[in-house]
């Protein structure tokens, strides 16, 4: 393979995202409730005994596993004890789990799970960032793409709205202050993926360093933030405090019609950050699909970059920590994030974090 043009990590697609949480079905309930996923699957008893519950859910091609233990001893639960609920496991589909494993340890991935068969799946997981492990995943031929190994396909729970979701655009990964470049250089090493955007943001006294690194197939985006610790802190320090360590700070989902999907999970009950009228009143961009008037009405941001438009907006955090929320981005041929969103998202966040604080 070293002597080949062509690698195993080429084909990388994101398969699914496991998060570890406290209680699968109020987990669940917040998907499904607010979101408008379905619940498709369930994990069968182990027959090793391995306390666990899990439950599959999503729509159209986002794939989620909530995971809970049934035992304090467990790993999965030692996980939430030191996080809270949150992403655990960024799994990634290959045509060979066992080669593509063998092949990101020789060039330096810490194992975490050799390969293994079951259920005619092969699977095998490297430590990610974090506490957050990649799981890469071979499907037998012609499987579904919800399956996964050990899961009994339920009828469905059915959908309560659409909610008009599509798939995962990215994860915002926070990192220790002088992680940002090493995981770079870890992830172009070993899986292959390649940098795609940088930007330093300064808000006030704070400043953060940003790198945006993605999958040859584009499948996976990852938004990796460092603070600046010789600043003052913000959201950044505040979540690595938090969340115990680096971690996914958010996961962006797709919309194909983000005033259409805003005001739908507004009305399921979804809470988003606000913003200033002042950053419409200064808007720069013509857009090319929604009116001004709206995107404002709904808080939502646009943006561009040299392919096209790009619409964003975040969700409040109801983790008990703050350290975890909900994006939705429509993309209109934009590829990277627009620099005058990232700083307004940044200060959205610490306007919610300042109104927590004044309340406490």
């Amino acid at each position: 393979m070293a002597n080949s043009n062509i690698s195993i990590f080429d084909e990388l697609s994101l398969d699914h995202v496991e998060f570890y949480v406290h209680d699968t079905t109020a987990a669940a309930a917040q998907f499904t409730d607010s979101y408008g996923f379905e619940v498709y699957g369930a994990s069968e008893p182990a027959e090793s005994g391995d306390t666990i519950r899990s439950v599959a859910l999503g729509r159209n091609r986002i794939r989620l596993v909530l995971t809970t233990a049934q035992g304090a001893d467990h790993p999965v639960a030692a996980y939430v004890a030191q996080h809270g609920d949150g992403v655990a496991d960024i799994a990634l589909t290959t045509s060979d789990a066992a080669a593509a494993f063998t092949e990101a340890v020789r060039r330096g991935a810490v194992a975490v799970a050799e390969p293994a068969e079951r259920g005619g799946f092969v699977t095998a997981s490297i430590r990610g960032f974090g506490d957050v492990i990649h799981t890469f995943v071979q499907r037998p031929a012609g499987e579904d793409a919800r399956s996964l190994p050990g899961f009994s396909p339920g009828p469905g729970t059915g959908t309560r709205f659409d909610s008009g979701l599509n798939e995962i655009d990215h994860f915002a990964v926070c990192l220790e202050a002088g992680q940002l470049s090493p995981t770079v250089e870890f992830y172009e090493k070993t899986l292959d993926f390649r940098m795609i955007f940088e930007e330093r943001i300064l808000v006030g006294g704070q400043a953060m360093d940003s790198k945006v690194i993605q999958s040859r197939t584009g499948s996976v985006t990852l938004t990796l933030i460092e603070p600046d610790t010789s600043l003052e802190p913000g959201q950044i320090d505040g979540f690595l405090k938090n969340h115990g360590g680096a971690g996914v700070q958010h996961i962006a989902f797709t919309a194909d019609d983000i005033v259409e999907s805003v005001g739908l999970l507004k009305s399921s009950g979804v809470a988003f950050l606000s913003t200033p009228d002042a950053y419409y009143r200064l808007l720069a961009v013509n857009t090319a699909k929604h009116s001004v008037p709206r995107l404002r009405e709904l808080d939502i941001l646009v943006d561009e970059d040299h392919d096209g438009q790009l619409f964003q907006i975040f969700t409040s955090s109801v983790h008990p920590r703050g350290t975890f929320f909900m994006e939705v981005i429509e993309r209109l041929g934009a590829r990277t994030f627009g620099s005058g969103n990232i700083k307004a998202l940044y200060e959205a966040v610490e306007r919610q974090r300042a109104e927590a604080g004044a309340e406490k």
